[in-house]
């Protein structure tokens, strides 16, 4: 029924992935490129879309066709765009990457003069439906310009008392004139935030700590997490540590991959992430769908279209490999 509320509403970035359809080379060199649709919580939202949970986006695009293009796959997705507008004076932005695996993937980021997703305003905002969702995820990009720091604050405050509501630290360098200009306002979104969740680098960038359990323990020990249940911290070929705040813990190492495209690993270890929260998993069977979940997209190209369904999770489960057919 239209009137039940979303599984997950995701704020964000969103914009056109191209992708070099050769690997190894730099971009002076490639020829041919593919496009998808990109941005990391709107890439969360398709992951989550695809492994069965009802889903929407809040974010903007330019008036163009990059932006047509780009509601016409959140609608092939099963994402909800309704909270997806257009802004008149700026492009819907485009990312270019370079291919090196396994480790070594550069973004170049076009979002002059300004992207349409920082013009989210709070005015412009769905607060009853925020509030209502089983899950909101907000990322630490939302918070590096205005109106979107203003939007993505209003929109954690409206979350007080609800069980899911995510901060992805998501810190790209680029978008800020240096670390000590975002600790505030990572701070104050962690105030409002119950699950935390970064990479080695964000949880630096946020605690000050890198040592993934004294991260862990920062995040939810300072005053601006204080509302925080659990702190995920992502350690690439680490794997992945997972602190509640009850002193739960799990830790479970990555499923190896052969790597074509690092990139959208995070993003469906988000979404399938919520689908564990929501399923009422214990946290080590979520962290293992999490992780073959990244495995699985990091073994492909492309993002959002390679994001797995759960039958191919658990194949890569059973297996041992995050390398499967593009249709497993």
């Amino acid at each position: 029924m239209e009137s039940e509320p979303y599984d997950l509403i995701a704020m964000g970035r969103l914009g056109v992935d191209l992708y070099p359809l050769q690997s190894g080379v730099g971009l002076d060199r490639v020829e041919t490129f593919g496009k998808f649709l990109g941005g990391s919580p709107a890439n969360v939202a398709v992951a989550a879309a695809r492994l069965g949970r009802r889903t929407a986006l809040v974010s903007r695009t330019g008036a163009d066709p990059f932006g047509t293009f780009l509601r016409r796959e959140l609608k092939g997705f099963d994402v909800d765009d309704r909270w997806v507008t257009e802004v008149a004076d700026h492009p819907t932005p485009v990312t270019f990457c370079e291919l090196f695996p396994p480790d070594d993937f550069p973004l170049y980021f076009y979002r002059r003069p300004r992207a349409p997703d920082l013009e989210i305003h709070p005015h412009e905002l769905d607060l009853d439906a925020i509030r209502a969702a089983r899950v909101f995820w907000a990322t630490g990009t939302g918070l590096c310009a205005e109106p979107s720091r203003t939007a993505t604050l209003e929109a954690l405050r409206a979350r007080a008392g609800r069980e899911v509501t995510v901060l992805d630290l998501d810190w790209r360098p680029m978008f800020w004139s240096d670390p000590a200009a975002a600790r505030p306002f990572y701070a104050e979104a962690l105030r409002h935030a119950t699950v935390a969740v970064g990479n080695l680098d964000e949880c630096e960038v946020a605690t000050g700590e890198r040592d993934p359990y004294a991260a862990a323990r920062a995040l939810l020990a300072s005053d601006s997490g204080r509302g925080l249940r659990l702190a995920v911290v992502k350690q690439g070929p680490g794997g992945v540590l997972a602190l509640a705040a009850d002193g739960t813990s799990a830790q479970v190492p990555p499923l190896p991959v052969e790597v074509v495209n690092g990139l959208g690993a995070g993003d469906a270890f988000g979404g399938a992430l919520v689908h564990g929260l929501l399923a009422g998993w214990d946290l080590d069977t979520v962290l293992r769908h999490a992780n073959a979940a990244g495995a699985i997209v990091a073994g492909r190209l492309a993002c959002s279209s390679a994001m797995p369904d759960l039958t191919q999770i658990t194949q890569a489960l059973a297996t041992g490999s995050g390398t499967l057919p593009e249709k497993g």
